[in-house]
């Protein structure tokens, strides 16, 4: 089976959290707003481990883009989303991708280049395949390195955000979870 952006979302969706949270979204008025990361991909390997699809998501991730790079503003983004959620008794982790460059030093000790798309914040996953974001105003998918990786379980290194140690780390914790995923050891080329 060919896992295709419609199977991704019907996976992605049978879990009721991502289904409730992509509906509210847009009632936050965000620009760029994608749901992201892990609810997303993982709902994939636990259909394939026969779990429910969101077991073992730890938050959803929600990324946006606003130009106000304020504090204020992104504070009163992540309490309104805060209320808006609060029901759903998950962390839902609401980031302006737009202010990461600003706090993301200090937090991690290494810099993060400014971004200018919401998108952007993704293509700097860790692993290729799980570069996924759900775009809540449109539908639309967005995988730059496509779905293939995660259908047949293959983490490789993102060649636009090549950490090597990072990546062994994060792969790593999949795996744990995963015992099936195929991890491919970076090639030199792919972390020039």
């Amino acid at each position: 089976m060919t896992l295709t952006v419609d199977r991704l979302l019907e996976l992605a969706m049978a879990n009721p959290i991502n289904a409730e949270i992509a509906a509210r979204l847009p009632t936050l008025g965000l620009d760029q707003c994608l749901l992201t990361a892990g609810c997303l991909f993982q709902a994939v390997w636990n259909h394939q481990a026969n779990r429910p699809a969101g077991h073992g998501v730890k938050d959803y991730d929600v990324f946006y883009f606003d130009t106000d790079l304020s504090y204020e503003a992104e504070d009163k983004v992540i309490r309104a989303a805060q209320r808006l959620f609060d029901d759903l008794g998950v962390n839902v982790e609401v980031r302006n991708q737009a202010r990461v460059h600003l706090w993301y030093g200090q937090r991690f000790g290494r810099p993060y280049p400014q971004l200018h798309t919401a998108r952007q914040g993704i293509d700097r996953y860790l692993v290729a395949g799980t570069c996924i974001g759900l775009d809540v105003a449109t539908g639309e998918v967005y995988a730059p390195y496509g779905l293939e990786d995660v259908e047949q379980g293959v983490l490789r290194i993102n060649p636009h955000h090549p950490e090597p140690q990072l990546f062994a780390q994060k792969a790593l914790s999949y795996q744990a979870r995963w015992p099936w995923l195929k991890i491919l050891e970076p090639n030199p080329a792919d972390t020039v």
